[in-house]
């Protein structure tokens, strides 16, 4: 009753092994950052913009999240103010304005920019849990690999993830 823990019991509580905690302040490209800041996680995201080794924490993965769709959702109230739909009785197409077109054309620009290294970071994610990579295949399982997903995402780190580190000089 007495007796002390020299570790904490929480894997989430002692990310690093005891020889890669050398680092002062944020840790190096290679690591996971447990409790990143949102300018950071967005930092880190281009950085290792097709980096698929290593490990990325819950903090760098729903942060970069939020971001991706905040833009999302803004490119598309800029499309959808820039439509109009025909009142013909023949077609309800929509009819695409100079607004809707320039904020369409943003939005394919964000998503080809961010398509890889939005799958690194989700890569990195799943192995911060010990998972494979590519466990981001389920997505394609239409309805529930969308959600198994979002629970691996939410999961905590797992230490036998470290299997996925290649520590460098950085």
């Amino acid at each position: 009753m007495g007796e002390t823990l020299s570790q904490p019991q929480y894997p989430s509580q002692q990310p690093y092994p005891p020889q890669q905690l050398s680092w002062q302040g944020e840790p190096p490209l290679w690591a996971p950052y447990y409790g990143a800041s949102f300018p950071v996680a967005v930092k880190r995201f281009f950085k290792k913009y097709a980096t698929f080794t290593g490990r990325a924490s819950r903090s760098e993965y729903w942060w970069w999240t939020l971001v991706s769709v905040g833009i999302s959702i803004i490119l598309n109230i800029i499309i959808s103010a820039g439509t109009t739909t025909s009142t013909s009785s023949f077609s309800s197409t929509p009819q695409y304005g100079p607004g809707a077109m320039f904020g369409l054309i943003l939005l394919v620009i964000f998503g080809l920019a961010t398509i890889v290294p939005s799958l690194a970071l989700s890569v990195r994610r799943l192995h911060d849990s010990n998972k494979s990579g590519w466990m981001l295949l389920l997505g394609l399982i239409p309805f529930v690999g969308g959600i198994i997903l979002i629970v691996f995402m939410v999961l905590g780190p797992d230490p036998a993830g470290q299997r996925f580190d290649q520590p460098s000089s950085d």
